[in-house]
């Protein structure tokens, strides 16, 4: 397999950031979605069963006029929250799969399915550590805006876990540092690419909302409900690798800003003067 041409490092302004981001993952696609939609089935399944478990009862009681079924309700919401576990517990692949396959391309490398596997599962506790700060911290935090401050601090963690071969603790400092002086451009990117993320969502949610009603035609409309809870699962997870590329991208961004690595890439390019005779 030939080896993918190494990112090329320099500043990049936030337009230049995203079109390599596309780039990116138009040369890696397979690899990219095929990760993302792996990972997404078993949450993808658990949600049409609670999708379908908890409007069936509810249609139930409309159609028969009879007390909504406890036990099956409560059968949904097991459902979902099994749903949630597993997500949780899938999630350093989820997300650190994508992370690693992009680190390894900005930095030339090629890399095959079993790497990523391997990787993530090298660093799957600090990788769930890591996620699991990030949800808790959502539960607890009343206030919202530090909710976001930390994250935008810690926005490159992954990516330094990957690339720099370090601890949790040690890649939040790190990422923490480099985000230093920079939180608010910081910031902008990622608010910018959650926002390509979401029309990109909603722009795949209108071909499931034709689906859903063709599925309409021969089946019931809790049963398209389902399948279309299941599919959106499985769309949505075509979106989220842009989210992960822009961060890689950022992180070396933000290394070549702080730490001139564009420089330090290019005199390890240039052979070494000869020695005079």
């Amino acid at each position: 397999m030939t080896a993918p041409a190494p990112l090329r490092l320099r500043p990049l302004e936030i337009g230049d950031l995203l079109d390599e981001t596309f780039r990116v993952y138009r040369r890696h696609f397979l690899l990219f979605a095929g990760i993302s939609i792996i990972l997404s089935i078993p949450l993808a399944a658990f949600s049409s069963y609670g999708y379908y478990a908890f409007f069936g009862a509810f249609t139930q009681q409309l159609a028969t006029g009879q007390p909504v079924n406890i036990g099956q309700l409560s059968a949904s919401l097991v459902a979902l929250g099994i749903g949630l576990l597993v997500f949780l517990l899938l999630s350093p692949f989820y997300y650190g799969a994508v992370t690693y396959a992009a680190c390894q391309s900005a930095i030339g490398r090629s890399v095959t399915p079993g790497q990523v596997l391997s990787a993530v599962l090298r660093r799957y506790f600090p990788l769930l550590g890591y996620v699991f700060i990030f949800y808790l911290m959502a539960i607890l935090f009343c206030l919202f805006p530090l909710w976001i401050w930390i994250l935008v601090g810690w926005v490159a963690v992954m990516p330094v876990m990957f690339t720099e071969d370090t601890g949790l603790v040690a890649a939040m400092g790190r990422s923490w540092r480099l985000v230093q002086g920079r939180w608010w451009r910081t910031f902008l990117i990622v608010f910018l690419t959650l926002i390509i993320s979401y029309f990109a969502s909603l722009a795949l949610g209108a071909f499931l909302s034709l689906g859903q009603l063709l599925i309409e035609i021969v089946a019931t409309p809790v049963v398209a409900l389902a399948v279309t809870a299941a599919a959106s699962e499985i769309l949505r997870s075509l979106v989220t690798p842009l989210f992960q590329i822009v961060i890689v991208l950022l992180y070396f961004d933000l290394r070549v800003r702080r730490e001139g690595l564009d420089l330090f890439q290019l005199a390890q390019r240039v052979p070494a003067p000869a020695m005079p005779t």
